[in-house]
Formats: C-alpha cells, structure tokens, sequence
C-alpha cells in the first residue's frame, strides 16, 4: 500500500493553543523544568487537554536509547543521568495544577539498570501522598521481572503498556527491542499480580494493517485480560518518520470502539485524534463503575 499523498482530512484538523488555563499549565510546567509527552511527542490533543488542566508528564528526560520509525521522541544515548527530584518535582506540578488524576509516562531507558523503574515508583509515592490524592495512571517500557514488580509494588490505579500496532507491524515499525508478545506480557504480569489495578493499551491505525489483523490485536489484549482500550490515527510527525499509508475515518474509528465493546472490553477510547492518555480519568471512572467490589 502506497502512503497517502494528500493533505489531512479535516476531522484531523486541531484548535491553535489559547485561552487562561492553558497558558497556566505551560507556566506550571516550565517553572519545574519538566518534560510532557504532549510536546515531545506533537500530541493533536495538547489544546484540549491543557485548556482544561491536564497533561501527561514524561519523566527520565526527553531522550529514548529505543526510537520508533513512528515516534518523534529524540533518539540517544543518555548515558545513565537522570534527575532523581524529578518525583517531587512532578508532584509539586500536580499539585500546583490542581489535578484530580496524574498520568507519567516515560521514554525507554536501557542504559540504566532497572530502566527507570524506580524513578516511576517514587513519583507515584510523591503523587499519592497529595492531599486530596489525585489518581495516578503509568504509561510505562516493556518492564518485567524486578522492575515490573517495582511498579506494582507502589500501586498506580492503572497500568498502560502500548502494543502500539498489529503483530505484523510490530517487527517492521517498532525498535527491535520491542517485542509484541513481550508487551502482551507485561499487561498479563499485571493482571496477574497488580491487585485491582486496571490495565490499558493502544493501537494506532493507519499504517497498513488490515481489519482482520486489528481485530486479531482486541482479542490477544482482552486474553491478557485489558480493560480499557484506546484506538487512534497514525501521524507522520515529519517527513523521516514513517509516512501515513490510510487515514481512517471517524465512523470507522466509531464501528471499532463500537466492536471492542462487544468482544468485552470496559472502556473503549477511538477517534481519529485519540491518543493513549486521551479521556484517561473518564475510562478510570467509566471502568471503575464496571468492576464488582
């Protein structure tokens, strides 16, 4: 399949930066010197979600020792630094900002021994000693073994881990540290060890993959037992990266979610512009009601 050579459609066009609340999250940010993947990763969403006083923080620094052919997260070696008051730092953001419900994530780090895991796990300690405590969700690498454990152990109220496109892609566009049946691994580990912690992932779609396939991905999450399901559009984020090969239309994206609610998922996030953090307090409170005491 050939990549699309028009321009983006307009469901795919996003509102300019405006208005007090974001302004105050920029501000809040910048003081604390801290790293969003709203920005290093050109969310469509970043308007959105600022205007009303969200955003993801990406700890660990903004530099990935991993690099996807789709990501636009620098790509190096960062030699083992990091901020170890990058916890209280994000906390204090959170805190300044007034937020109900905390999402971190972070770019891949094999240079350091537990991969970050432990930075994650002190930002989530700092985050639940707030008062009132926000929910805390993690969008974190292929962790497993001592590291995952780290994580579980400082208990989040949900877990992500993106499998990111349909086993077929994952060797061609994901870095070869990656692995697909790792990663539904890790969701598994989660489910099988993280008490009452919710799991999610995501699919982007649109670089070729078929609908066969994309379902075939639905069912080998809700195998591993994951709740929540987010579903979006594939965007170049320039000309190096992977080119688009398909822009889905919304009433595609409409029939998927409609589908993953069928095949048992509790939550199920799809849209052209969503992305994995996406309505991420509204899926915790959707799949909340769903779950039995």
């Amino acid at each position: 399949m050939r990549a699309v050579n028009r321009k983006k459609p307009d469901w795919l066009r996003v509102k300019l930066p405006a208005g007090r609340q974001f302004r105050s999250v920029r501000q809040a940010l910048a003081r604390q010197s801290l790293h969003t993947v709203c920005e290093e990763a050109n969310c469509p969403n970043k308007t959105e979600c600022w205007s009303t006083g969200t955003a993801t923080f990406m700890i660990l620094g903004d530099t990935c020792t991993r690099g996807c052919a789709f990501c636009a997260v620098k790509r190096g070696n960062p030699e083992g630094r990091f901020d170890p008051d990058e916890a209280q730092r994000v906390a204090d953001a959170a805190s300044a900002m007034g937020l109900e419900y905390v999402v971190i994530t972070s770019v891949t780090r094999d240079d350091l021994p537990d991969g970050g895991a432990e930075l994650f796990a002190a930002t989530i300690r700092r985050i639940k000693q707030l008062n009132p405590t926000p929910g805390v969700e993690v969008l974190i690498p292929d962790y497993l073994g001592d590291a995952l454990d780290t994580i579980i152990a400082a208990r989040p109220d949900v877990i992500a881990h993106n499998i990111e496109v349909v086993e077929r892609l994952s060797g061609e566009y994901r870095h070869p540290g990656f692995d697909f049946d790792r990663s539904l691994e890790v969701l598994a580990r989660v489910n099988r060890d993280g008490d009452r912690i919710l799991t999610k992932s995501s699919l982007m779609l649109g670089l070729g993959e078929t609908d066969k396939e994309i379902e075939m991905a639905m069912q080998k999450l809700i195998d591993v037992g994951v709740r929540i399901l987010v579903m979006g559009q594939y965007l170049s984020p320039t000309r190096k990266h992977v080119p688009v090969l398909e822009y889905i239309r919304p009433e595609k994206f409409d029939q998927w979610a409609e589908r993953g609610r069928e095949m048992g998922f509790d939550f199920v996030a799809a849209g052209p512009l969503v992305r994995t953090s996406y309505r991420a307090a509204e899926a915790f409170v959707e799949q909340n009601k769903n779950q039995t005491p």
